[in-house]
């Protein structure tokens, strides 16, 4: 099985958390099959990518006061090294068998809070593995952008997408310093492991924060840095408090965490002037305790 260069070698990986809802697991692992390709049909009656309605929706947002950043490609940013994008590849690792176990990949979906009727958006979707149970989830009056800057990326979604019959994503060739989403469009971008990545960093949340509707949230699921037994190399990991950081320099706020994954931070910011309530994160440290202390063998993610 191929190996992600972010892996730790010679790191036993083990399950941490008992598998949860079964139903979001069959749609996670169904979409490991690989088939012919073929392009995904997009949904109808949405904005398109250049922000202009395609029915009857209209999008009203506040736009950002500020033009958007003048961005060099960046070797680190707030104190923080940048990290190298995986390649289109690695794509078999993302959707390995064991990868639910792994990450309890059914748990964050679960806490993810998709509806019926959402536009969403699954930036870096890679082939396909979080997108194509998101195109279920909301269903036919929904829709997924899936965007990725690799179009081998994207070729491999639309196959998989094209076998399952899914005609509501909209696949998207971004670049490194703009998804090339709609203005003022989504209820919710969910990023997977794929930020600490981003070379432009500012300009990409500064495009971003211009995409999301005035209730809409970013749903962020990065590896955690403050445990060091995640078998993954830390310029793939981020810290809460680095994650602070960075998202409310760039105009966000923190309105809810979900902080019982084995390996990732899964944090939800809203724009800040964004109606939805602000909250303070909950300490790593603190965190990790209680991690500890519900494992039967007292271990951290062992």
């Amino acid at each position: 099985m191929p190996v992600h260069p972010a892996i730790v070698p010679g790191i036993l990986l083990r399950v941490a958390f008992v598998v949860l809802a079964a139903g979001h697991l069959a749609s996670l692992q169904t979409s490991a099959a690989q088939v012919a390709d073929a392009p995904a049909t997009a949904a109808t009656d949405l904005p398109d990518a250049t922000g202009t309605a395609t029915g009857d929706a209209v999008i009203e947002t506040t736009q950002p006061a500020d033009a958007k950043p003048i961005e060099k490609a960046r070797e680190s940013y707030l104190g923080r090294v940048v990290a190298q994008p995986m390649s289109h590849r690695g794509a078999s690792w993302l959707i390995r068998p064991n990868r639910d176990e792994e990450e309890n990949a059914s748990e964050s979906f679960q806490n993810l809070g998709l509806e019926p009727g959402m536009v969403v958006c699954d930036l870096g979707c890679g082939n396909g593995y979080w997108t194509l149970p998101m195109a279920r989830k909301v269903g036919e009056k929904g829709a997924v952008y899936a965007v990725d800057i690799q179009q081998e990326m994207l070729r491999k979604l639309n196959q998989r997408a094209d076998r399952f019959e899914l005609k509501n994503i909209r696949p998207v060739l971004g670049t490194i310093d703009n998804p090339k989403l709609p203005v003022g469009a989504i209820d919710m971008l969910l990023m997977v492991d794929v930020y600490h990545e981003f070379s432009h960093p500012e300009s990409m949340l500064w495009e971003i924060r211009r995409a999301l509707k005035p209730t809409g949230v970013i749903a962020l699921l990065e590896y955690r840095e403050e445990d060091l037994e995640v078998p993954i190399k830390p310029l793939h990991k981020m810290s809460k408090r680095q994650i602070m950081k960075e998202y409310q320099a760039n105009g966000f706020k923190l309105v809810r965490e979900y902080n019982e994954l084995p390996w990732q931070h899964l944090m939800f910011f809203a724009r800040d002037d964004s109606p939805l309530a602000e909250i303070e994160p909950e300490p790593a440290d603190a965190v990790l305790k209680r991690l500890q202390s519900s494992t039967p063998n007292g271990t951290v993610n062992e």
